[in-house]
């Protein structure tokens, strides 16, 4: 009988077989975590929140935030300051690119933000200043999660080319293209006030700002924002370039739209509503029809008009796809706390 011990050569072939792989696999993680610090194609500088007028220095919360996750919604929340009330804010990122060029990414607020193009991203490597420009200095590249993914260009974003824009009531008007190119590269959204455009064209009259547009499939469009109501951009083409207003409009005041004449009932249509922000919005067509009167809708908007909160503890909008007296279709976009009164 054989009773010599064991040959040690297979343990010693399967330890030395542990131990490559554990090299090997210590090899891996450090060239892994690299490749992560690597990935993206722009190094960030700085990051401001806010507005063109009021906005705050976020790049240290914005490290915080990257390492914790990869993706986050842009809430006043998360910098633990509100530095505009009542506005929409955006973050900005400023930084700069591998071939050495600055650039300005914009993320709407509640919108969502991916650092995903960022180089070093997680590991915080990034933010220590070299950024000369001041907020609105740059050329501004959309934030992918927040403008949509492979949009390109700022002038390519929006399904609708302004071709004018008018302020003021059917009797009386005044041509406001100028002035809107101005307002919209200061900042992506305002308040319609008199002021704002310089003069009151039809005093102790609701007035309108009209926009007329072009869409993308050829047919002209018409935009009416109230009186007080909020005015932003995002479906226009090139808005904050001011790539737009180059004519092209045929029609006056009110051809094929509302205007300020004594509607007979049927006149006013509302085609289509949601209220809420985001995601979270819920259809209230059938709530707004019913608060018509005479033709007409006279309401402000509020969670109590509806008689729910579609997203608490979020500023939120109306949209209404509408028509007047048989012409063509009409959007108006109202903010909470603001009112809408059609036609």
């Amino acid at each position: 009988m054989n009773t010599s011990a064991p040959s040690p050569f297979p343990y010693a072939i399967g330890r030395g077989l542990l131990l490559a792989l554990a090299l090997l696999l210590s090899l891996v993680g450090p060239a892994s975590a690299y490749r992560d610090e690597d990935e993206g194609e722009y190094q960030i500088l700085q990051a401001s929140y806010g507005t063109a007028q009021r906005h705050v220095d976020v790049t240290q919360r914005l490290k915080e935030l990257a390492r914790q996750d990869r993706r986050f919604r842009l809430v006043n929340e998360l910098f633990g300051v509100d530095p505009a009330p009542g506005e929409t804010k955006t973050l900005r990122i400023y930084t700069r690119g591998r071939d050495g060029d600055q650039h300005v990414f914009e993320y709407r607020e509640h919108g969502d933000v991916d650092g995903s193009q960022f180089t070093g991203w997680g590991g915080g490597n990034w933010g220590q200043g070299g950024w000369q420009g001041g907020w609105g200095e740059g050329p501004v590249r959309p934030g992918a999660s927040a403008w949509g993914q492979g949009r390109g260009q700022n002038s390519d974003d929006g399904e609708y080319q302004i071709l004018q824009a008018s302020y003021g009531t059917e009797r009386r008007h005044v041509d406001v293209t100028p002035r809107l190119k101005d307002l919209a590269r200061q900042d992506r959204q305002f308040k319609l006030e008199n002021n704002v455009f310089g003069v009151d064209p039809d005093p102790g009259r609701n007035k309108i700002l009209r926009i007329y547009a072009r869409g993308r499939d050829g047919q002209t469009r018409i935009f009416d924002y109230p009186e007080y109501s909020h005015v932003d951009g995002n479906q226009f083409t090139g808005w904050g370039g001011g790539n737009w207003g180059h004519g092209g409009w045929q029609g006056g005041w009110g051809q094929g739209a509302g205007n300020d004449r004594a509607y007979n009932r049927g006149d006013l249509r509302i085609i289509s509503a949601r209220y809420g922000v985001g995601r979270q919005t819920r259809d209230v067509t059938d709530s707004l029809q019913s608060q018509m009167r005479r033709d007409r809708l006279d309401v402000e908007v509020s969670n109590r008009l509806f008689g729910f909160d579609p997203a608490p503890g979020e500023r939120k909008v109306l949209w209404i796809t509408y028509s007047v007296g048989g012409g063509r279709t009409q959007e108006v976009r109202v903010e909470e706390r603001d009112r809408v009164r059609l036609p």
